[in-house]
């Protein structure tokens, strides 16, 4: 017999996000293979074996969709951006090494991403929603820099993270597009001599 006040049944709202996740699981395969425009919700429906009508129960429409899947990788790249601590050594490596941050999802989210960009040259709707993400980067990156180097002002602070912003979604294209024209170890000495003349010497904690 169940224990008094024990659940008969996993909450409700844990339900619902389960199915949200495997939603957005299956979403994020179809929109990577046939693009936005390719993968229709009958698609992603027959893909996560629900039927449409169940998915409308989650997501309002596509673009619903979309928004999930960009709120949940930008959410997934401050944590990694806070793991990193504004290590400019691993920042340098990684981008030389053509290894940005995502981990094992790194492929699939800069390919989603990428997609999420070029839709937004069409559609008002999605442009919206690159921007309300990129902002919450763009702050987060703002905020551990400042934290970082208590000195900086906000002004030196966004355009560094503006400077890191491009360095990393211009590696986030060659990646996809396997372009590259250089070796590992002269990029990266290239990295660390840049960020050693833009980044202020950080400050030093503990006992000398």
């Amino acid at each position: 017999m169940a224990t008094k006040n024990k659940p008969l049944v996993p909450d409700r709202q844990q339900k619902i996000a389960d199915r949200r996740d495997h939603i957005i699981a299956a979403a994020r395969l179809c929109f990577r293979k046939h693009g936005f425009h390719g993968a229709g919700m009958a698609e992603i429906a027959a893909q996560s074996q629900l039927s449409v009508g169940q998915i409308y129960r989650y997501f309002t429409n596509k673009e619903a969709i979309i928004e999930e899947i960009a709120h949940r990788i930008v959410k997934h790249r401050v944590q990694l951006m806070r793991d990193n601590d504004n290590n400019l050594e691993h920042m340098a490596l990684a981008l030389a090494d053509h290894r940005l941050l995502d981990g094992d999802e790194t492929e699939i989210n800069q390919a989603l991403m990428l997609e999420v960009s070029a839709e937004a040259t069409r559609n008002p709707r999605i442009a919206r929603i690159l921007l309300d993400v990129d902002a919450v980067l763009f702050r987060e990156g703002c905020h551990m820099l400042m934290q970082s180097y208590p000195e900086m002002s906000h002004d030196a602070a966004a355009n560094l993270a503006e400077l890191i912003a491009v360095l990393s979604e211009g590696t986030m294209l060659r990646i996809l597009t396997r372009q590259r024209q250089t070796t590992h170890e002269g990029l990266a000495q290239i990295y660390l001599n840049l960020f050693s003349a833009v980044f202020p010497a950080r400050p030093k904690t503990g006992p000398e």
